[in-house]
């Protein structure tokens, strides 16, 4: 297999930030309809249109080939992908790639956490909004609590170094549970990050309305608990508080109120092959033409993506009070 060399280029950006993070959506599909994330009324892509299990895993290998060291595979919801454990496998297998990670909804894990963490799989991250059992389905439209929660049992059972739980906090949906959802995590030696939500694709709330940034969940959080900034950190875009007097921690992720783009180490592959360099843009590059087109020339794909951080852009541009710029739904564009 092809080795890193000293010449071998690495993937730097014009402004000289150096993408070592890769997120892979293998599915625009989920089991879940969140209000902030799509429309009741979806139209999934034709399963024709989507990157193979193979090409996916060919483009794993390609960005570890230049220097990418963290591979996230995202959704819609990975785990409702077909023989999605394969590409686990052969992901975990990367001699470069020093760590594999997921997030997903739970509703999976109470089957799959344990060939996850088989797989190599060493941190997952839930998403959860709610721990009141209507409300949940309200927010998700279909989900069931109770099987996402056997899940989280599921997955603290099999052994995953760290579980994270990821909640977009909403004023007059959830804001009334931020510190619940923190006391859930700290019994369970998990963490927890709060994430603002953002303006990907036509939905039918209100996001003005039920906007809330980072600065007001972590008031409300520290009217209970002693947050202690830290430095640690998981190679994205939360910025982490230990919990004081325990192992837990609490992130904020904050396309709003605390832009992180200077810093931005990621691109994403959408799960019909579009390299997106950038969440909140619209600058990308066709890797499946590429691979369709040059069927194992695994110089043309390594090339193809370093040329793509040419056109990587400084930055998102969004913009809670107007409508979205992007249409893309965030299931498309990987969570």
């Amino acid at each position: 297999m092809h080795t890193n060399q000293p010449d071998t280029p690495k993937l730097v950006d014009r402004f000289g930030r150096h993408v070592t993070y890769v997120r892979m959506s293998v599915t625009d599909r989920c089991d879940f309809r969140c209000v902030y994330c799509m429309s009741e009324d979806m139209t999934f892509l034709p399963r024709a249109q989507l990157l193979t299990l193979e090409e996916m895993a060919t483009l794993g290998r390609a960005f570890t080939e230049l220097g990418v060291t963290r591979i996230r595979i995202t959704g819609g919801e990975p785990l409702v992908r077909k023989n999605v454990i394969w590409l686990f496998r052969e992901l975990g297998r990367l001699p470069e790639l020093e760590e594999l990670t997921l997030t997903t909804n739970g509703s999976q894990l109470q089957k799959l956490a344990r060939p996850l963490r088989d797989a190599g799989v060493r941190r997952i991250n839930i998403s959860l909004d709610s721990l009141d059992p209507e409300r949940f389905r309200r927010i998700t439209r279909v989900g069931e609590l109770d099987k996402v929660l056997r899940g989280i049992d599921a997955a603290l059972a099999a052994g995953f170094e760290r579980i994270k739980i990821n909640t977009v906090a909403m004023h007059n949906r959830n804001d009334d549970e931020i510190l619940d959802l923190v006391d859930f995590v700290r019994r369970r030696n998990m963490d927890i990050s709060f994430i603002e939500e953002m303006p990907l694709g036509e939905i039918e709330h209100d996001r003005a309305e039920s906007y809330m940034s980072s600065d007001e969940v972590r008031e409300r959080i520290e009217t209970r608990y002693r947050l202690l900034p830290t430095t640690e950190t998981t190679g994205g875009p939360s910025r982490y508080f230990r919990i004081a007097d325990s192992g837990s921690k609490v992130g904020f992720i904050s396309p709003h109120s605390h832009n992180f783009c200077e810093s931005c180490n990621r691109v994403r592959v959408t799960t019909e092959g579009q390299l997106l360099l950038c969440l909140g843009q619209e600058h990308s590059m066709d890797l499946k033409r590429v691979m369709r087109s040059h069927p194992g020339d695994m110089e043309r794909l390594r090339e193809t993506i370093v040329n793509s951080m040419e056109i990587k852009p400084r930055g998102h541009d969004f913009n809670i009070d107007v409508k979205p710029v992007i249409f893309r739904h965030m299931s498309v564009t990987g969570g």
